[in-house]
């Protein structure tokens, strides 16, 4: 790597100490620390360019390794390149006996958000614990000798050099300067953004302006249990509004159609557990007032207060806490203009939201008017004590989803989402729920005695199919910046952007640029004339994944030859099924042509039936085929019938089989030649894919 170092020594005089100020000079500066920061460095170092990364922050990853381990990562197939790399490494950790110290792996199962935790097929996993996430992004750094300077922020008054439309160099803080070719923005807050003077948006904005018929904080589509309609005034005084009102500012009600300037609300990710030996109790914290919280107690009265728990697993026997709706976790007068708050400002915001929201967990484990048996269950969680361990277990990034958003010549929304366009220049998929959490909360008077109370901004729907992210909606206008590019705060509505901002998918993005930024040093060209056949060529080369395929498995192969296999062989057509089953041959080995799997659903409802007539009088081993792996289902039952009745058998397919690759032994049983039985495959109380391949009947009697 090519660096130019300059120092330059204040005078002696400065009182106390001088200040030591350099300048480094590389083909490109990333500007942030998180996953899609660390994903384009690799890419840019992979091309055989220098580059430095300036992150803001001490710890590496931002919410990949802040407590957002519970990932939606959307339909899995769709995530490619180096971002797939990282969860085949969590994966990977996860099939080490050692990587399990605070459960069994068998006890954990294969929970996931909208898709199992294991995925088998294609070795990779999407739920994991924050500091193993840290852990490889960290050991990336190694392995690829990556030059990662922390704890640089930059000067957003002067610190952005430009000449002739193109960004030369940019200083931090501490004084320091780096120079370069290309620079990329890959922070959450797009601040070198901003800096550059790139337009963006900040908020909503009205729907005819990118033809959003969504936006999800209108009164007319908020979702039915947004709206807490039901409170007995009875059991609540006025002084129990009081933390409705104070938690939403003073903006009004926002009408259909309207721009608004309502930041979206986001909390910590805070990772918790109930093991006593990893187990650190909530706190009092500083300034606490129980007041503030008072408007919780009608929900939980009027409500089923147990659904405010909706913590997620993830592996150890941790949790960790989604946003508790519809009453939520955040102060929600706090993010509304964080964006272009001052760094002072915006500590004092993460300050005061860490308090707000610590005091909801102290309010519902200690405070009297909360229904006892909340209290208990509550009082049973604390933060996990090897989590966040320099932060006294809170993490120190919050969960950002949206700030600002670049405003470029190509704006992603709703049509694209809807499958209504295509991109010209795709650079990835996305294919997450469009999702988006509370903007504020409103008491606006009474409707037949009752308190009427709107929460404004739950808003969840689903993409049609895995959508193209285009390339255009990295780039900046070419009359603003010719050397930027920005993976992260990129050109969307903010509908689009709520399913777009996914960690996978933005690591994704973070490679995608990454490449370009390489090609324009090359070329010679700005990041706005990148020739884009030659970067489709390379991100295809590399793993990217640029279009949908609706069935990326093929259905029929080669596998073990019946022929070639020695006793009675029970394979494909001659199974008897019930429920849904899906043809398959994604996994090797198999027997035959293909196999099925339950599509790990409709559990209780499918079987699978291997009828047989045995081949001879007396004992027979019975074995059953599948490939093993980390996403099967564990507690799969078999039923086999012979002549002293039926015996059921419990086979684990996620364990790998003894002394065979393809076979697992059932038992020996009695038969008698000629009379016809059978092995059935149940998949109730199963948790993953439940695989039907084929069985085996080898005589054991000379």
């Amino acid at each position: 790597m090519r660096y130019l170092l300059r120092v330059f020594w204040l005078a002696l005089f400065i009182p106390c100490t001088a200040i030591l100020a350099a300048t480094l000079v590389t083909d490109i500066v990333i500007y942030g620390g998180t996953s899609s920061a660390i994903s384009a460095a690799i890419q840019a170092k992979r091309m055989g360019h220098s580059l430095i990364v300036v992150s803001p922050d001490l710890h590496i990853g931002g919410l990949t390794s802040n407590g957002l381990s519970w990932e939606v990562a959307g339909k899995e197939e769709t995530i490619g390149g180096i971002s797939r790399e990282f969860y085949h490494r969590v994966w990977r950790h996860y099939q080490s006996p050692d990587a399990w110290k605070w459960e069994k792996m068998d006890d954990y199962g294969n929970r996931g958000q909208g898709s199992p935790a294991f995925d088998g097929d294609r070795r990779t996993m999407w739920i994991f614990e924050p500091r193993v996430a840290e852990e490889i992004l960290e050991s990336w750094i190694k392995e690829n000798d990556l030059q990662v300077i922390r704890e640089e922020r930059l000067d957003r008054e002067k610190g952005v050099l430009m000449k002739s439309g193109k960004i030369t160099a940019i200083t931090c803080l501490s004084g320091n300067r780096y120079e370069g070719k290309v620079f990329l923005d890959c922070t959450y807050e797009g601040d070198l953004m901003a800096a550059a003077g790139v337009g963006y948006s900040v908020g909503g904005e009205i729907n005819a302006f990118h033809g959003d018929a969504l936006k999800g904080h209108e009164v007319q589509v908020a979702n039915p249990d947004d709206l807490m309609n039901q409170i007995d005034p009875s059991k609540i005084s006025r002084n129990q509004t009081r933390g409705l009102f104070e938690s939403n500012g003073n903006h009004p009600l926002i009408e259909y159609a309207e721009l608004d300037s309502v930041g979206r609300t986001f909390p910590f990710r805070l990772c918790l557990t109930q093991i006593d030996d990893n187990h650190v109790p909530f706190t009092r914290p500083d300034g606490y007032d129980p007041h503030v919280y008072e408007y919780l107690l009608p929900f939980l009265f009027s409500n089923s207060y147990l659904d405010i728990l909706p913590f997620s697993p993830i592996p150890n026997a941790k949790s960790v806490t989604v946003n508790l709706d519809p009453f939520g976790v955040c102060k929600l007068d706090l993010n509304n203009s964080y964006a272009d708050e001052s760094y002072e400002s915006r500590t004092n915001i993460l300050e005061a939201l860490k308090r707000y929201q610590k005091g909801i967990f102290y309010f519902l484990c200690n405070d009297l008017r909360v229904p006892e048996d909340l209290r208990q269950r509550m009082s049973l969680w604390g933060f996990a004590a090897d989590e966040f361990v320099e932060y006294e277990n809170w993490p120190p990034q919050l969960c950002l989803g949206e700030s600002r958003r670049m405003i470029s010549e190509v704006v992603i929304t709703e049509d694209d989402l809807f499958g209504l366009r295509k991109a010209y220049k795709p650079i990835g998929l996305g294919s997450s729920p469009m999702v988006s959490h509370q903007h504020q909360r409103k008491v606006f008077g009474y409707e037949n005695d009752h308190f009427r109370v709107s929460v404004q901004g739950n808003f969840r729907s689903q993409a049609i199919e895995p959508y193209t992210i285009s390339y255009d909606a990295i780039v900046p206008k070419e009359n603003e910046c010719k050397n930027l590019l920005v993976p992260v705060c990129l050109s969307a509505s903010r509908l689009a952007y709520g399913s777009i901002r996914m960690e996978p998918v933005l690591m994704v993005l973070g490679q995608s640029a990454a490449t370009a930024a390489s090609l324009a040093i090359e070329d010679e060209s700005s990041v706005q004339n990148v020739d884009y056949k030659e970067l489709r060529e390379r991100l295809l080369r590399d793993g990217q994944i640029l279009e949908f395929q609706k069935s990326n498995r093929v259905v029929h192969g080669i596998g073990r030859r019946v022929s070639k296999l020695g006793g009675v062989v029970v394979d494909g057509k001659e199974l008897i099924l019930e429920g849904e089953w899906t043809l398959s041959s994604s996994l090797r080995p198999f027997v035959g042509s293909s196999y099925y799997h339950d599509g790990n659903g409709g559990k209780g409802l499918s079987s699978a039936t291997f009828p047989f007539a045995a081949p001879s009088d007396g004992v027979h081993e019975i074995k059953a085929s599948y490939s093993a792996f980390g996403n099967g289902a564990g507690n799969i039952r078999y039923e086999v019938e012979y002549e002293g009745g039926t015996a059921k058998v419990l086979i684990d397919q996620r364990k790998p089989h003894r002394g065979s690759d393809l076979w697992s032994s059932l038992g020996t049983f009695s038969f008698q030649k000629g009379k016809r039985y059978s092995v059935t495959l149940y998949n109730e109380n199963t948790e993953g894919y439940v695989i039907a391949d084929a069985i085996q009947v080898i005589g054991l009697n000379p």
